[in-house]
């Protein structure tokens, strides 16, 4: 089995990127990536992890761009980690992510809902370590002011809460041109959550090789328009889990969404 779109403790997983390996690996995942929001970090440690296990990891990232005040995420694949200019790159978004999650911190404590931002933000010397608004979620249950990461979103974090400050960021261009500057491919995360269908064309022509038609939150009419559009705009098709490490029945697992081999085989010739 094939499985493109993962996370781990170095953005917003559950999981050290050993655990994540062994655990796809005894769910039957064969071929992994590892894709962190804006983060290459945990792609090492993942290696060694594939490498005693004998599955084959594709070093992967998802870069958070942004469309009318919007977040759309763009998976990269085959990138080089060892890429400096994209490795500032993903430092910038990193460095914006911080200085959101300071904003909001602060936008809570004038709501009367204060947390620890500096306990959040612990990890900031670990540079490659990615942070956002999960993390905070779980400090407004820790605080006791939610009952849940939903209720935060709905009360605070979310497009339509009280302390939501807009995200800055490139463009689905200008994310894809760095994550091809690096020597890699770049696929649109889970489409259907965007709803920007129309705009797929415009990002095809500007560099865009493929989208995620398979993925946990898309049901098989959804599959089934992405893999229709993918053939119209002539992109490539990837798909994944989005396992975040937990594996309650609302959350993604491993094992449930795969990408069939044909279209792995097609993203791998791509590279050559």
């Amino acid at each position: 089995m094939i499985d493109l779109h993962t996370h781990t403790a170095a953005s917003d997983g559950r999981l050290t990127a050993t655990d994540l390996v062994r655990h796809a690996w005894m769910a039957g995942i064969r071929v992994l990536a590892v894709t962190d929001h804006d983060t290459l970090g945990g792609l090492d440690e993942a290696a060694r992890a594939a490498a005693d296990f004998g599955l084959r990891l594709v070093d992967g990232v998802e870069v958070t761009a942004i469309e009318r005040d919007r977040d759309v995420h763009v998976l990269g694949y085959f990138v080089n980690r060892a890429h400096a200019g994209f490795q500032a790159f993903l430092s910038s978004q990193r460095d914006a992510r911080v200085a959101r999650v300071r904003e909001i911190g602060s936008a809570l404590t004038k709501l009367g809902a204060p947390i620890d931002v500096d306990r959040i933000l612990a990890c900031d010397g670990e540079t490659d370590v990615s942070v956002g608004r999960p993390a905070i979620a779980a400090a407004l249950v820790e605080a006791g002011h939610v009952r849940t990461s939903r209720e935060a979103f709905d009360r605070y974090l979310g497009a339509r809460g009280a302390a939501f400050v807009p995200r800055l960021g490139p463009t689905v261009i200008e994310a894809v041109a760095k994550i091809h500057d690096a020597g890699g491919l770049a696929s649109l995360a889970h489409p259907a959550h965007n709803k920007a269908d129309h705009r797929i064309p415009e990002w095809r022509s500007a560099g865009l090789d493929a989208i995620e038609a398979y993925h946990s939150d898309h049901d098989p009419v959804a599959i089934d328009r992405y893999l229709q559009i993918a053939a119209r705009c002539d992109l490539a098709v990837t798909g994944g889990s989005d396992y975040h490490g937990d594996d309650r029945a609302d959350r993604a697992r491993l094992g449930r969404v795969t990408l069939p081999d044909a279209e792995f085989e097609r993203l791998c010739r791509l590279t050559s």
